[in-house]
């Protein structure tokens, strides 16, 4: 299967633009105000149509209420919805149940004891992230450009597929693939040239990174499988 690229945290059409034609295969709209990405419904709404049959659109939110996502699902018609707080995975079921929606859910990894919920969640998510466990007094759970250990996830069966997320840029990209042969990479301050605002050449630098990377992995599996 190919490596699918999320590019996180979009707020404008030109970013939004970028990602799509570089070929990300997953566009993320943040839902969360203490994050600088946060993004309104109403604007969600607008950048909707950019995406159509383009790409699949995922919404973020954190502990959101039913009513939150109400609204969300409503405006942006998301194909995804993500789960990036503390959602139990009794929660998780029920807003994937109440929604007919695909749920990813993220876990924060900081030690091999963190992944010990994976199995869990696997049951009733049909994706998972793995982002980096944020600081004690951070005031949001990602986005926050810190990556973990990835030889925690070295011959890790997630059950689902998964994404790999935290501190990703375009230098650290192809070994984090290399280490963890993760089938995806959330990428959201690691575009950036400041907190909230994408950098274009940077984008289209770290999917052409995490190709390659993709395409270098693919290449050594093969010949390992002739040998």
């Amino acid at each position: 299967m190919p490596l699918l690229i999320k590019i996180c945290g979009l707020t404008t059409p030109e970013a939004l633009e970028v990602s799509l034609e570089s070929g990300a295969d997953m566009v993320g709209f943040v839902f969360f105000p203490p994050s600088p990405r946060t993004l309104g419904v109403k604007a969600a709404e607008g950048l909707a149509p950019q995406v159509r049959g383009r790409g699949l659109k995922v919404a973020l939110t954190v502990n959101a209420t039913d009513d939150l996502l109400h609204g969300i699902v409503d405006a942006l018609k998301p194909d995804l919805l993500q789960l990036h707080g503390t959602e139990t995975v009794e929660r998780v079921a029920v807003v994937r149940s109440r929604f007919g929606l695909p749920v990813m859910k993220a876990l924060p990894i900081a030690t091999r004891a963190d992944l010990s919920p994976i199995r869990l969640y696997a049951k009733v998510a049909d994706r998972l992230i793995f982002d980096a466990r944020p600081p004690q007094n951070a005031t949001r759970p990602g986005g926050l450009g810190t990556p973990f250990d990835w030889t925690l996830l070295k011959g890790v069966d997630a059950g689902v597929p998964y994404l790999l997320s935290g501190g990703l840029t375009v230098e650290n990209v192809a070994e984090a693939i290399r280490i963890t042969g993760a089938p995806g990479v959330d990428v959201s301050s690691g575009v950036e040239s400041a907190p909230g605002v994408k950098d274009p050449d940077k984008i289209r630098a770290f999917i052409r990174a995490a190709r390659g990377a993709d395409a270098l992995q693919l290449g050594v599996s093969q010949i390992a499988s002739r040998a």
